[in-house]
């Protein structure tokens, strides 16, 4: 026979290949084997243990255990927890996307589509619906083909499709903004009523607004530049607007605006703003609006005319004037008066005594004559 491969008494089995790196110390001393109450013995089994085959059973059982992996790391559990979360978003964002969404104006005629058709084999007998808005107003409803409830807030300005189960609203109006809910329930004979539908529509109300209306006030001019206040104004739109201007379309921000507050009602938005203009240039203020928009541009003018103010003279400066006017009118007269006499005295005294000279010049001469007397004598 071949020797038994059963360990002595007293002695612990020897453990497979391996199995020190996952129970041993380098594991860690206090950490416990998958399925057991604690780490295997490290000396000889308790008192009234069992040996021979049902201890070396109960030693492979626990060999097998050793070789199961250990516990995934915290890492792997948040990945884990991190996937949830997307697949959840994920899920969210779908149902979100599937919501349906109508748009329409003030004054037109709008239909809310249900998320049911009757089928041509029954009737709207078999149904109940429910068109209800906000989860909390009912705006019609129908049973055994009648309608036995609607909001006074709708009148007569709704109807119901009796296939399609469609709500026709008209005219609208600013009010009827809002998410919209259909409910569809299916009568049985002998059982209870059953919801086949339940989804939700939401219907975005649009009124235009008025076409923006540009003031100019002038506060001050020169002739470099005019200061001037721009206002921009529209009423009567929904929803909340937003007013932008541009110069030149280049935008600018506003030095203040208003809008009027009501979440029911017309808007009416208002915007000022103060410029110094140093030339002509364009303004252009625009209202957006659920992807609608109005705008008006003007041409804003310079002051052209640039008249500088007369400053009348001091009383000094006019004093000074007439004293040098006066002396230069008095020194012209002495001049005039006096220059011409000393010009004559001194310029006509050396032309008498050439003339003279010549008159003397031309005489005969008298000693001559005197003598051719006395010699005839």
């Amino acid at each position: 026979m071949r020797p038994s491969a059963r360990p002595p008494p007293g002695l612990p089995p020897r453990a497979p290949a391996g199995s020190e790196r996952v129970g041993g110390p380098a594991a860690g001393a206090g950490r416990p084997w998958p399925g057991a109450e604690g780490p295997p013995p490290a000396s000889s089994p308790p008192q009234g243990a069992a040996s021979g085959p049902l201890a070396q059973g109960s030693h492979r059982s626990c060999r097998k255990m050793a070789c199961l992996p250990a516990a995934p790391p915290a890492l792997a559990l948040r990945r884990c927890l991190g996937l949830g979360l997307l697949v959840l978003l994920c899920l969210s964002l779908g149902y979100a996307l599937e919501k349906k969404v109508v748009k329409s104006k003030v004054g037109e005629k709008v239909g809310l589509p249900c998320c049911h058709e009757i089928p041509s084999s029954e009737s709207l007998h078999n149904y109940r619906v429910y068109w209800q808005k906000n989860t909390t107003e009912v705006v019609l409803a129908y049973a055994e083909g009648k309608m036995f409830s609607k909001h006074e807030q709708y009148g007569n300005r709704t109807e119901m499709d009796a296939r399609n189960l469609t709500l026709w609203i008209s005219p609208v109006e600013i009010l009827d903004n809002g998410s919209y809910q259909c409910v569809v329930q299916h009568r049985r004979l002998s059982q209870n009523s059953v919801v086949v539908c339940d989804e939700s529509v939401t219907l975005f109300v649009t009124a235009d607004f008025s076409k923006p209306n540009i003031t100019t006030e002038v506060l001050a001019y020169s002739c470099e530049s005019t200061e001037m206040v721009v206002r921009c104004s529209s009423y009567g739109g929904f929803p909340k607007p937003k007013l932008s201007g541009a110069l030149d379309n280049e935008s600018t921000a506003w030095n203040a605006s208003w809008v009027s507050e009501s979440s029911l009602r017309a808007y009416n938005v208002t915007g000022k703003l103060w410029l110094n203009v140093t030339k002509d240039i364009s303004f252009t203020c625009s209202v957006e609006y659920n992807g609608f928009a109005e705008s008006t541009s003007v041409l804003l003018k310079k002051t052209k005319e640039c008249v500088v103010p007369t400053v009348p003279p001091s009383y000094n400066v006019i004093t000074a004037s007439s004293i040098i006017i006066i002396t230069f009118l008095l020194a012209i007269t002495l001049a005039a008066r006096y220059l011409p006499r000393r010009v004559c005295s001194h310029c006509c005294k050396p032309q008498d005594s050439v003339e003279e000279g010549v008159k003397e010049c031309m005489k005969p001469p008298v000693s001559s004559k005197v003598t051719s007397e006395t010699s005839s004598v």
